[in-house]
């Protein structure tokens, strides 16, 4: 039974998604959907929290800022895209003959659940020249990327 769940965490990959382009152990993307405006998506396996999707959201949507000539983007809108998948482990049965007594010792198959978090947010990109006042809601891309950056893991 350890086996078959050994088996199955090795190949989630046994440690959080690192910062990466969107892959099959998740990552963070970002589609262009009008010329200001993007989609953002961060999405983590089982190993990861849901704070560090969040922070992987922010960091990709402040270095999306500065790669189009912003300085600050706001969220218009941001929605939980979490999931849950399941991992079966085989049972197994064993029999011992002990003088002429047959005993059989069976452990069922067993459910795992696996949290996957997700975060998806629209956001437009705003390019705020010096001295000009920053409208409310719009967060720094250098400041993000400063601070957020430092801390994530890349892959």
């Amino acid at each position: 039974m350890w086996r078959g769940f050994a088996l199955a965490l090795f190949l989630l990959g046994g440690c959080s998604t690192p910062y990466q382009e969107m892959g099959f152990a998740g990552g963070v993307g970002a589609q262009q959907m009008t010329s200001d405006t993007f989609r953002i998506s961060a999405r983590g396996n089982g190993y990861t929290g849901r704070t560090q999707v969040q922070d992987y959201l922010m960091l990709k949507a402040a270095e999306t800022t500065t790669q189009h000539g912003g300085t600050h983007f706001i969220v218009i809108d941001a929605a939980d895209a979490s999931g849950t998948s399941q991992i079966v482990t085989g049972g197994t049965a064993t029999t011992t003959y002990n003088h002429n007594v047959a005993t059989t010792n069976y452990t069922p198959p067993m459910v795992h659940n696996v949290f996957k978090p997700g975060q998806d947010a629209y956001i437009r990109i705003l390019n705020i020249g010096p001295g000009q006042p920053v409208p409310g809601g719009a967060v720094s891309a250098s400041e993000i990327i400063q601070f957020v950056g430092s801390r994530v893991k890349r892959g």
